[in-house]
């Protein structure tokens, strides 16, 4: 395993994990005293790894038929539509 890109990717998703809406709910449902702290930790958990997995198989598929170069491009146009939307509505 290249533990240098394995340290990007981890770094990259935490950075853009930390107070986004996922990690908000994971609070709110935490701060709950009839939840128990394992179950949200759990499940909080298993959802991120579904969704990561979500994407890494989509990214899989679409490297198959789109060129890398492409799909840097439109995921750069993306995030910056998104911020440009996010920008317009605040």
């Amino acid at each position: 395993m290249n533990l240098t890109r394995f340290l990007t990717i981890f770094i990259a998703v935490f950075v853009a994990e930390l107070g986004d809406k996922t990690q908000l709910a994971t609070m709110l449902f935490a701060a709950d005293k009839e939840l128990s702290k394992y179950i949200v930790f759990f499940a909080a958990s298993a959802a991120l790894v579904v969704a990561s997995a979500i994407g890494v198989l989509a990214g899989s598929l679409l490297s198959d038929y789109i060129n890398e170069r492409y799909l840097h491009y439109i995921a750069g146009v993306g995030f910056v539509g998104i911020g440009i939307f996010t920008l317009c509505n605040a």
